[in-house]
Order: C-alpha cells, then sequence, then structure tokens
C-alpha cells in the first residue's frame, strides 16, 4: 500500500513548511508535546501506586510486575514500527489514532474489573504509546524550518525534564487524595480530558506530512524488529524478579542474532525496492550515529540513576512517596530551564561543548550527592539534597534538548518517522539496560539477612556505588560527543554556512515533507 502516490497531484508535490506568521504550528506543537508529556509521567506514576493497587485488587507479585514490565515491552517493541507507519501513512493520522488509543487504554486501567484486565489494559497502552509518541519529533521536524527548531528542541528537552519526575509526585498527590475513593483510578483516569482534547484540537491544528514517495510497509522487519526487542527486553525487565535463569540469557544472546539478521534483510530490501522499516542509511549520517549512542549510554545512566534513588529515599531513609516525589522538584526546574536556554542561547555560539559541559555538569553533581550522602548519612534531608539535584538537573537539560536537535536535523524528513522511532527506541533499551544493572550494581552491594538496623546504611552504601557507576556512564558519554558537530551550521560566525570545524553540521537542508491540512 502506498502514501503520497494516491494523493492528488497538488498535494504530492512537496510543499515547504508553514509560514513563520501561521500560528497554526504552535498550537500543534503544544498538542504534540502534551502528548509526549502524557506518556513520559504514565511510565512513571505507576510506580508510586502500586501498593494501593495490590491491596485493592488483590493483584499478585507476577500481575504487579506486568502492570510496569507490560507498558515498557508493547512501547518499546513498536516504536521503529509506530515511526514507519507515520512516514507512510501520514504523521497526523497516527498520532491521532495513537493518542485515542491511549486515551481507550488508559480509561480500561481505570476502570480495570481485576489485575488481569489492568495487565492487558497496559500492554494496550503501550502499544499505543509507540503509535503516538514516534510522530512528536516527527512532527516538529517536518513542520518546523531549521532555524525554528532550536527553539522547538528546547521546549522538548524542558518536558522531558518536567516529566522525568512529575510522575511519581503526581501519582503520590492522586493516591493520597484519594479522589472521590476511587484510590489509584485517577492515575490513569487523569488521562482522559487530556487525550480527548489532544484528539479534537489535532484534528484542526496538526498539519499532515509524509514521505514525499511512495514506500510500503516491511512486515518482515516489523516481525523481525519487535521479536529482537522482545528477546533483549523481556528477559532484562523480569530477570531480578526470576533469578536470571538460563533462558534469559539465552534469549538475549538470540536478540544479537535476530539484529544481525534484521540488518542483513534490511540491506536487502532497501536494493530491492527502497521501503526498509529500519533505514539503515541513516547510520551513515555521521551526526544520527554519534547522537544514536550517545542516546543509548544516556539510556543507561538514567535507567540506573532514577530507579536507585528512588531506592534509596523511599525504602533506605524511609520516606513517604510524597516526600520522595517533592525532593525531585529542584531537579526537575533545573532541567527545564537549562533545556530552554540549551538550543536557543548556548548551542547556537558554543556548538557541542554544551553538550559535553552538561556530562561534566550531571558527574559534578553527582559527586557532590555522593559526598553528601556519605557525610549525613541517614540524617541527609530533601534541602541537603538540593543542591546537588539542581546540578544534575542543569547537566541533563544542556543535553536532553540538543541530542534531538542534532540526531535529526540531517535526516531527510522522508525518514523522520523512522529516525523518531529509532531515537526513542535506543532510550528505551538503554532504559532497559540500566534497569537489569541495577541488580547487579545496586542490590550486589547489599549483604543478605540484614538486621532492621543494616537496612538503611546499607541502602545508602549501595547508592554511593550505584552513582560512581553513572558518573563513569556519563564520562564514556563525554568522549562519544566528540563525534557530535562542534557547531550548529546556520550559527557559523562570519555568515560562512559552508560547514563547522568537523564537515558537519546540526542543520542541513532536506527534501520537504508532503504538508497537507
Amino acid at each position: 500500500m502506498t502514501s503520497s502516490a494516491s494523493l492528488p497531484s497538488s498535494a504530492a508535490a512537496p510543499a515547504v513548511p508553514p509560514a513563520p506568521s501561521d500560528r497554526r504550528r504552535w498550537f500543534a506543537l503544544a498538542i504534540v508535546m502534551t502528548a509526549a508529556f502524557m506518556d513520559l509521567v504514565d511510565v512513571t506514576i505507576v510506580n508510586i501506586a502500586i501498593p494501593s493497587i495490590k491491596e485493592d485488587t488483590g493483584a499478585s507479585f507476577s500481575s504487579i510486575q506486568w502492570i510496569t514490565a507490560g507498558y515498557a515491552l508493547a512501547f518499546a517493541a513498536g516504536l521503529i514500527t509506530g515511526g514507519r507507519l507515520g512516514d507512510i501513512y501520514g504523521r497526523k493520522r497516527l498520532f491521532l489514532i495513537g493518542i485515542g488509543g491511549f486515551t481507550v487504554a488508559s480509561a480500561l486501567c481505570g476502570f480495570a474489573a481485576n489485575p488481569e484486565m489492568l495487565v492487558a489494559s497496559r500492554i494496550l497502552q503501550g502499544g499505543t504509546a509507540a503509535l503516538m509518541v514516534p510522530q512528536v519529533l516527527s512532527i516538529v521536524h517536518a513542520t518546523f524550518p531549521a532555524h525554528e527548531r532550536g527553539k522547538v528542541f528546547g521546549l522538548f528537552g524542558a518536558i522531558v525534564g518536567l516529566g522525568a519526575v512529575s510522575g511519581p509526585l503526581l501519582g503520590a498527590l492522586l493516591t493520597e487524595w484519594n479522589i472521590a475513593g476511587l484510590e489509584w483510578r485517577p492515575i490513569f483516569l487523569i488521562n482522559l480530558p487530556v487525550g480527548i482534547a489532544g484528539l479534537i484540537l489535532g484534528r484542526k491544528f496538526i498539519s499532515e506530512s509524509k514521505a514525499p514517495k511512495a514506500l510500503r510497509l516491511d512486515m518482515v522487519g516489523v516481525v523481525l524488529v519487535t521479536l529482537a526487542m522482545l528477546m533483549l527486553i523481556y528477559p532484562l525487565t523480569r530477570g531480578e524478579e526470576l533469578g536470571w535463569p538460563l533462558w534469559g540469557y539465552l534469549s538475549m544472546a538470540g536478540s544479537i542474532v535476530v539484529f544481525a539478521g534484521l540488518v542483513l534483510f534490511e540491506r536487502a530490501k532497501a536494493r530491492r525496492d527502497g521501503s526498509p522499516l529500519v533505514e539503515l542509511s541513516l547510520f551513515r549520517v555521521k551526526s544520527f550515529a554519534a547522537g544514536i549512542a550517545v542516546q543509548l549510554t544516556f539510556g543507561i545512566g538514567l535507567g540506573i540513576f532514577f530507579l536507585v534513588w528512588t531506592l534509596y529515599m523511599q525504602e533506605g531513609l524511609g520516606w513517604s512517596a510524597l516526600r520522595a516525589g517533592t525532593t525531585g522538584i529542584p531537579f526537575s526546574v533545573s532541567v527545564s530551564f537549562a533545556a530552554g536556554i540549551s538550543v536557543q542561547k548556548l548551542v547556537p555560539r558554543f556548538g557541542r561543548k554544551v553538550l559535553q559541559a552538561g556530562a561534566l555538569l550531571m558527574i559534578a553533581g553527582l559527586l557532590l550527592y555522593i559526598w553528601e550522602s556519605d557525610r549525613y548519612g541517614m540524617e541527609i534531608t530533601s534541602w541537603q539534597m538540593a543542591l546537588p539535584l539542581v546540578v544534575m538537573g542543569a547537566g541533563m537539560g544542556l543535553i536532553v534538548a540538543p541530542l534531538a536537535d542534532a540526531v535529526l536535523s540531517e535526516v531527510p524528513k522522508e525518514h523522520s518517522g523512522s529516525a523518531s522511532g529509532l531515537f526513542n527506541t535506543v532510550q528505551q533499551m538503554g532504559n532497559a539496560l540500566g534497569l537489569a544493572l541495577v541488580s547487579v550494581i545496586f542490590f550486589g552491594a547489599m549483604g543478605d539477612r540484614l538486621t532492621p538496623p543494616e537496612i538503611g546504611p546499607a541502602f545508602a552504601d549501595a547508592f554511593e556505588q550505584s552513582l560512581w557507576w553513572v558518573a563513569g556512564v556519563l564520562a564514556v558519554i563525554f568522549l562519544v560527543m566528540f563525534a557530535l558537530p562542534a557547531r550548529p551550521k546556520q550559527h557559523v560566525e562570519g555568515g560562512d554556512e559552508s560547514a563547522d570545524e568537523s564537515g558537519d553540521s546540526f542543520d542541513e537542508p532536506a527534501k520537504e515533507p508532503v504538508l497537507t491540512h
């Protein structure tokens, strides 16, 4: 089935993005960013409500695991396919299908009568998020001209920062308030008004875009990439609970074979009809390949930090979910502020040095956190945590916004959906790897058969050791960033827009998408 081939000739011709005076695209941006925020929050909001869910539904430990793991598995497995479907059938269309499905799935989660229905609804929610999320960056990439994307990706970074810690805080508040006696259910039902508004406004304000040449869905590629992702992420997600069985290691090793088979098939597919699911030619774009490597490694670091941080505060220090959630507010504010200024003010002047400074700032924040945890021990307060969290948040903000711009800016727009799907997928893979490493570097640092007085100090010690690992990951990221473009092309001083000193640039003219209203 083709895409632009079926459009009228006037629509099939390449069109330019909306003129700067067109305010529609800013409404569209607000809509897709709200959807991205909704997904980011939904990933973490459930963790806080798990005790309430277990008590209310009588869910077994296995069901509780699947309530969180089911979403992650369906989401990660479908991201690349969701991105490519947007390229083929239209990013606006897939976004609306995704946000509509996500809203329905959220309602099913909120009204779930038993644990089995909740697990199934969460899997559906993850699958529909995989249709919605890749379209966010694709719509931005296809709608905004290069000179405006810095501001846009700054906003995107701010949204990421807010979503990172808003989930636990919002989950704690909604569960504690017990609105209308619904206990945990409002954490899902809150998505309904947001999703319905996004669906209605999205139909009105988002411009349609798709690949300018006819593409077909690569079903063999869909099967291979889904199988490979499940073989890798399922054992990582369930490994700790199941005691790391042999089949888990075999599955992860087998995923490498499937990934290799996927690469060989996609190469042949590209030569045969030019419609592969994964556009391997993207990896010949230096900025994309380097950015993907940074994103994967960054995901590992964040996967480790956020989980051990939550365990440290709630299990080690014995803090309530609400106190742990509010402790993260300085981090969230710092990420949002730094993300806002990084792309708009700093990157145009200093280029990739801004991202590298972000990695060094995060390392400095981690070292400060290690020092404070060691000094204050179990008596540490939320106020004492504020400074290292602000420093870390500033570093993260300097990375997340310009990284998305650097990865996608040189990608031909007909492949922006595929590229966006890959960008999000490697982050999910990184997070899964990071979560798996937690069982080794965090729980491995804690002894067995701890007495009650020993639990708190053991958690604090394991937390400090884990932060050393995260600092090491960030040091690797700092080095990998040397492969990113040195300066954004459109801001090279003296008006020379040839290339930066590395021969690459953040922004390069690309084929325009088909745009219709």
